[in-house]
């Protein structure tokens, strides 16, 4: 038997502590590759450089100056601003096959921007944003997302996001987004808007204060890239997406020098003639058809079912809250007004009471339901009643940029619905509330303006 001495052994340690390393380097699929970095910045435990090739289980910090931004492999962006960590726990981009790409990121503390590229966009319910208290899926996007170990907040730059706090039906360990009743969606058109979510809670706030928007945690670069939206409207900032430019040759980048000033005064702009039109009254506006249809699958309480359109192919995937189902038509051109307030009237409506006897047709004696589209949410109130008895129902919510409506956190009534028309002037909903003791009442409603 051969006996390898021990001072052999102390020398070959090493290095065959470094083979294994090469062999797991070898596994690890690469995510992407670092395209800028600057002040302290660290992929793994290494300083970052440019064209660092970053893998799966690779963590990436920054320290209090320190900025890391990351192309990936489908040609998406991972970028770090100061006091951030993250870490990539799966990029596996499968071009041929789609529904086999597999992508999971975590932002364990700090503020963080996530663009999706061509594979994540092909591939979104494979997709996940996770954070110690958070889980994150995407609707093909560009998000700002800033987390500690308590809280974390999301704004949308571009498409939107699909939103879930950690509970019994979305845990940690889970793939591509947490659907469900506890799942929250923001849209890029939602100006000002931003979901927040605290330990402990799965359902994510739908909150309007940009003071506690990412942006103003750890505020952006300059050089960072522009949000799709904004490309047509404005230059693209100059941006370091090259390995061989280095953070110096962009600062020394030369300014551009404006055109002197003149002294001369400005040149008297006659303005135009006033034009008066022909005083001929316009034609009235013809109303949208309808767009909304609610639906009854089953007799109950003495009425007959009423399916409506809700089977119909020209119609959007119903949704439903028993016994109601509510459904908008397809290829709608709903254009959702960016500012001011409305109120809708009671057009029709369907109600059903229920208690320990059993249920009862009911009568919606009258309603309101007003509409903030600055604020993107939504009040309503029912005077609903069957005999003697009468629930006032009251609810509250947001609306989405899809022009789709559901209750608010903390509101009693549970709500579904849709605007719907041209210029959102229809709208419906069905809702089902348990406020008044003993009682459960649940309908179905149409408005218009």
């Amino acid at each position: 038997m051969l006996v390898m001495e021990d001072s052999m052994l102390k020398k070959l340690a090493p290095a065959a502590g470094l083979m294994w390393s090469l062999v797991d380097m070898a596994y690890a699929a690469e995510a992407g590759r670092v395209v800028f970095t600057a002040g302290q910045a660290q992929v793994g435990r290494h300083a970052a450089a440019l064209d660092t090739a970053v893998g799966e289980g690779d963590e990436l910090s920054t320290g209090a100056d320190g900025y890391i931004y990351m192309k990936t492999v489908d040609n998406g962006f991972l970028i770090l601003r100061p006091n951030s960590k993250a870490r990539v726990v799966t990029y596996s981009i499968d071009k041929a096959d789609p529904s086999k790409t597999q992508v999971k990121l975590e932002l364990l503390q700090g503020v963080a921007r996530a663009i999706s590229g061509q594979g994540v966009k092909q591939a979104r319910q494979n997709f996940r944003f996770n954070t110690p208290v958070a889980a994150i899926g995407v609707r093909g996007t560009d998000f700002t997302v800033y987390t500690d170990q308590q809280t974390t907040r999301v704004t949308v730059l571009s498409g939107g996001v699909v939103m879930s706090g950690f509970g019994a039906n979305c845990t940690a360990a889970g793939t591509g987004p947490c659907e469900g009743r506890s799942a929250r969606e923001l849209f890029a058109g939602q100006a000002g808007l931003l979901l927040q979510v605290e330990r402990g809670t799965s359902v994510p706030q739908l909150l309007q204060n940009p003071a506690l928007a990412p942006d103003q945690t750890e505020k952006p670069r300059s050089d960072e890239p522009a949000a799709k939206q904004a490309l047509s409207a404005t230059p693209a900032a100059q941006v370091n997406l090259d390995p061989q430019r280095s953070e110096q040759s962009l600062n020394s980048a030369r300014p551009v020098t404006p055109p002197p000033a003149s002294n001369e005064p400005p040149p008297v702009v006659t303005p135009p003639p006033v034009v008066i039109n022909d005083p001929t009254p316009p034609k009235p506006t013809q109303p949208s058809p309808p767009e909304i249809f609610w639906g009854r699958w089953q007799a109950l309480a003495g009425l007959p079912a009423q399916p409506g359109r809700i089977g119909d192919a020209d119609v959007e995937i119903a949704t439903y809250y028993a016994p109601y189902a509510i459904t908008r038509v397809k290829n709608t051109e709903l254009v959702l007004p960016r500012d001011g307030t409305a109120a809708f009237k009671l057009m029709s409506g369907e109600a059903i009471m229920s208690n320990s006897i059993g249920d009862r047709p009911a009568n919606i004696q009258s309603g309101q339901l007003n509409m903030d589209f600055s604020k993107r949410t939504f009040s309503t109130s029912l005077d609903v009643r069957a005999g003697n008895d009468r629930a006032d129902v009251i609810g509250n919510g947001v609306i989405t940029d899809k022009g789709m409506l559901y209750e608010g956190i903390g509101s009693p009534t549970i709500i579904r619905g849709y605007l719907g028309g041209s210029n959102a002037e229809q709208a419906g909903y069905i809702f089902k509330n348990s406020a008044t003791p003993g009682i459960t009442v649940s309908g179905a409603t149409l408005w218009g303006r």
